[in-house]
């Protein structure tokens, strides 16, 4: 098995166990005040402990907080710079479907947040947010920082070999859909295309838009 192979098998593993965690962490219900139901994947409404406070530093330099930086409806990555597959791939899909989002007039910022601290200085981060999106915001900061949010987010790294500068990470690979008002609302496994997410996503955005109904998502910033 090859680097990359190896790596992508290492991310599926990584993927299952995640899942458990975020199904662990969804308490579902099928109430009919559920504005979202018909956007979820088939099991009704959520209340999830999944997101919350975060300090971080930007591809800017600049120190920021998770209300700073989710200002509108989000996806959120975890990966890594050096990833040599699956964090391209997988970016590539979030911009994509951010640019059919932005077709069909709704505004969504995509986020990674690096799980790899040693080697993602900012400007690392914005060769490679600049490749995938002009609309992506790249995320750094401390080991204490960044394994915060990945507690909070409920999502997984482990560096394979710390100290080596050629080292592999291996990581969660959902993205996970945040609304700045409401926190979590749903994620998306690896298999889901840009147009699946811009779907999916976008029945999100028309409910929210939608008025007179009262949000039964909890909220987890």
């Amino acid at each position: 098995m090859n680097v990359s192979s190896k790596t992508a098998a290492l991310a599926a593993t990584a993927a299952v166990v995640v899942v458990v965690g975020i199904s662990a962490a969804v308490s579902f219900s099928t109430s009919k005040a559920d504005r979202f139901a018909q956007c979820r994947k088939g099991v009704g409404s959520a209340s999830a402990q999944i997101g919350g406070p975060f300090t971080l530093v930007s591809e800017t330099g600049a120190t920021v907080t998770d209300r700073e930086v989710i200002t509108r409806p989000s996806l959120i990555y975890f990966g890594y710079t050096f990833c040599p597959d699956v964090c391209p791939i997988d970016s590539t899909r979030n911009a994509a479907a951010v640019d059919l989002l932005a077709e069909r007039g709704h505004e969504v910022t995509p986020i990674l947040i690096s799980v790899d601290p040693a080697r993602d200085t900012p400007a690392a981060l914005v060769d490679f947010t600049d490749l995938m999106s002009p609309k992506m915001i790249g995320l750094t900061g401390s080991v204490e920082q960044i394994d915060a949010a990945v507690r909070a987010y409920r999502a997984y790294y482990r560096i394979q070999t710390p100290g080596d500068p050629t080292t592999l990470v291996d990581h969660s690979t959902q993205t996970y859909l945040m609304d700045p008002k409401l926190g979590f609302l749903d994620f998306y496994d690896r298999d889901a295309t840009p147009e699946m997410v811009a779907d999916s996503v976008g029945c999100f955005l028309d409910a929210l838009a939608a008025p007179g109904e009262s949000p039964a998502a909890g909220n987890g910033n």
